[in-house]
């Protein structure tokens, strides 16, 4: 058990550093030597997981779809419109998906990228609008799969502009423009009034999660408190007890 975790720590060290180096200069210009040193692991180590620089560039690829930090909304729409808008949030902090951002649009790399994270992107975005259609949320002309790929392909669009004129920092902006542009073509009237596509939805969003956590760390701290007090009281008779026979 200790191995397996020393193991995905190695492979998530490896990652980041890679991830970092690709953000930073692109993926031509870093070697594998740099990685090493960023990573702070063995060549041995690093080969077991990822067996090449394309192989690195492949598995930080791998890590761009996730729809962590999405929690249940009311509507399946604000579901999906959550999920455009942490990204935006995040894409700037997260060297992993600055580095996937980068991979996608290089020459060198975008075959790896042609079948990954757009497809998966898609996916997710096209299940989730097919979902809100299903619940009458979306207008009945609109067909989920192609307004995916649209969107996905409109808001790829969005951050490399962002990324060129401001270095993301206005991405969240943009994307909530993108978003109120588009939305209005999409969403049932009734539903459209409730939508919050503010830039700082996807901050919120991260803040909200955090104290969720944070409320659930304490409560489990306590119950554990309270369970190993209760257990003390428990224990208490039985010792005197044993004292007084």
């Amino acid at each position: 058990m200790a191995q397996q975790a020393r193991g995905i720590r190695t492979r998530r060290a490896a990652l980041e550093a890679a991830a970092s180096l690709f953000a930073e200069r692109g993926y031509e210009a870093c070697t594998i030597s740099e990685v090493l040193a960023r990573a702070g692991v063995t060549k041995g180590a690093l080969y077991f997981h990822f067996d090449s620089k394309e192989a690195l560039a492949r598995g930080v690829l791998e890590e761009q779809v996730s729809v962590d930090g999405v929690a249940p909304q009311s509507t399946k729409l604000q579901e999906w419109v959550d999920t455009g808008m942490l990204l935006a949030h995040r894409l700037p902090k997260d060297p992993l998906l600055r580095a996937g951002a980068r991979l996608a649009l290089d020459p060198m790399t975008q075959h790896l990228a042609s079948t990954g994270p757009w497809a998966e992107w898609t996916e997710v975005s096209s299940g989730m609008l097919a979902e809100a259609k299903a619940r009458g949320e979306v207008l009945p002309h609109v067909d989920p799969y192609i307004t995916a790929r649209f969107v996905v392909g409109a808001w790829t669009g969005v951050q490399v502009i962002s990324e060129v004129t401001t270095g993301l920092a206005d991405l969240s902006e943009q994307i909530s423009i993108l978003f109120r542009h588009i939305l209005p073509g999409l969403a049932s009237p009734a539903i459209l009034l409730q939508l919050d596509t503010a830039p700082d939805r996807g901050a919120r969003l991260i803040a909200e999660a955090e104290r969720r956590a944070a409320e659930a760390a304490e409560a489990s701290g306590t119950a554990q408190t309270r369970d190993a007090a209760e257990t003390d009281e428990a224990g208490e008779p039985a010792d005197a007890d044993i004292v007084k026979a």
